[in-house]
């Protein structure tokens, strides 16, 4: 009883921190990019047919952009301190990998890709993969997370994208980089201990209703799907992660509503 409460500060204690500090760096750097012409709202209030709509308008529409991006930054990296109190955490995974592997991923994916006849994806489509051999290379892959759990001794490769958005153009390329990882891995592990997840850090449809994102249901099937409540719930190896992750950040949300006013009242004075 007493370690989950030590864990549960312990998390409080990384979202409080992250969330205050994003919130100053936030608020400092647009602050002191106010009178230059390259600073990053100011570039981007030009728009004359955003600017036609009056000075608010244009500032929350400039705003809205740099903010919905570099929350996504503070969320993934506040994900992995978070995840480093309960796993061995990585970023990259790096081994052999065989030709006829890869030559088998490549099929895999045409066959997910393919518009007449379309295969649906599972996880047996890939079990076994480990079998194939032939000529191979050392190969390294860049990764989202990749946590290593101690104790059960389970491997998860996760692909995070913090509202779910997968475009037309990199879905095939994402579920080709995580099987090459799940193959340099099996090849030494075996694969019994290692998953494969996309996951995100909220539900765009809604937290509890099913994720009907086409593209990400293209390449990936249900037990690969990590979403909102189940990311937290990993990271944080706890079944209420979701309730305090989502806790705690309100209770220190009110920081960055401070540094936005900030932000107004610097770029629109006498509003």
């Amino acid at each position: 009883m007493a370690d989950s409460i030590d864990k549960e500060r312990a998390i409080r204690g990384i979202i409080s921190s992250a969330v205050k500090s994003y919130a100053n760096g936030f608020s400092t750097r647009h602050i002191a990019e106010v009178d230059n012409e390259n600073g990053v709202i100011n570039m981007k209030i030009h728009n004359v047919f955003i600017a036609a709509l009056g000075p608010e308008i244009q500032y929350y529409s400039a705003l809205a952009r740099s903010l919905d991006s570099s929350l996504g930054n503070m969320l993934e990296s506040m994900a992995i301190s978070i995840a480093a109190l309960n796993y061995e955490v990585s970023q990259h995974v790096e081994g052999t990998l065989y030709k006829e592997q890869t030559d088998y991923i490549a099929e895999l994916l045409e066959e997910y890709k393919r518009s007449n006849d379309r295969r649906i994806p599972k996880i047996e489509d890939y079990q076994g993969i480990t079998n194939k051999v032939g000529s191979a290379e050392t190969k390294r892959h860049e990764s989202d997370y990749y946590l290593y759990d101690s104790e059960t001794g389970m491997h998860y490769l996760i692909e995070l994208k913090i509202g779910g958005d997968l475009d037309n153009k990199k879905a095939r390329s994402e579920k080709e980089a995580l099987l090459e990882q799940y193959c340099i891995l099996t090849n030494r592990l075996g694969e019994n201990n290692v998953k494969i997840l996309f996951a995100t850090a909220y539900n765009r449809y809604g937290e509890g209703k099913p994720w009907t994102q086409g593209r990400v249901r293209q390449f990936f099937c249900n037990e690969e799907l990590c979403i909102s409540r189940d990311f937290w719930n990993l990271v944080c190896k706890s079944e209420k992660g979701y309730e305090i992750v989502i806790d705690e950040y309100k209770k220190n949300a009110h920081y960055i509503n401070e540094a936005l006013n900030e932000i107004k009242d610097t770029y629109l004075p006498n509003s």
